[in-house]
């Protein structure tokens, strides 16, 4: 797997379960990595459903970018967020917002499926968050 392997479009299902407020939800949709002059960038798009039976829609965007051992992950603003290797099992570098700590572990092993799953702690958050990406074959393989 190589960093341009990720272009194009996947579909993403994730369960997010929150130990600090009960807010547990899904999330199911659609990513796209569309390159640009400096690597990659992730929009993902979705239905978020609450346990509460809140209904919305989400959206986000990342920067990703190549570096010389992986993937440096940058806010759509530009600012630094995380980075990881492209290898088997990775974790990614913290991620430290406000008092809430960010840590993330990605997984290759199945490729082209993967998943990402975040950890979040502080006084703010406690959460798992585990996204998994799949080739979305409707609109083209990444």
């Amino acid at each position: 797997m190589q960093f341009i392997d990720f272009a194009g479009h996947w579909q993403l299902s994730r369960q997010i379960t929150d130990a600090l407020h009960g807010q547990d939800g899904r999330l199911e949709g659609r990513t796209a990595f569309v390159p640009n002059e400096r690597g990659l960038r992730y929009t993902e798009t979705g239905q978020l459903s609450l346990i509460s039976g809140a209904v919305m829609q989400a959206t986000r965007s990342y920067l990703w970018d190549a570096d010389d051992t992986g993937v440096v992950v940058r806010f759509d603003t530009g600012a630094p967020f995380h980075r990881f290797d492209l290898t088997g099992t990775t974790q990614g570098t913290s991620h430290l917002c406000g008092a809430d700590m960010y840590l993330v572990t990605y997984d290759f092993t199945q490729w082209p499926a993967w998943t990402a799953t975040w950890r979040v702690t502080g006084p703010r958050k406690n959460y798992t968050s585990i996204s998994q990406y799949t080739p979305d074959l409707h609109l083209g393989c990444p």
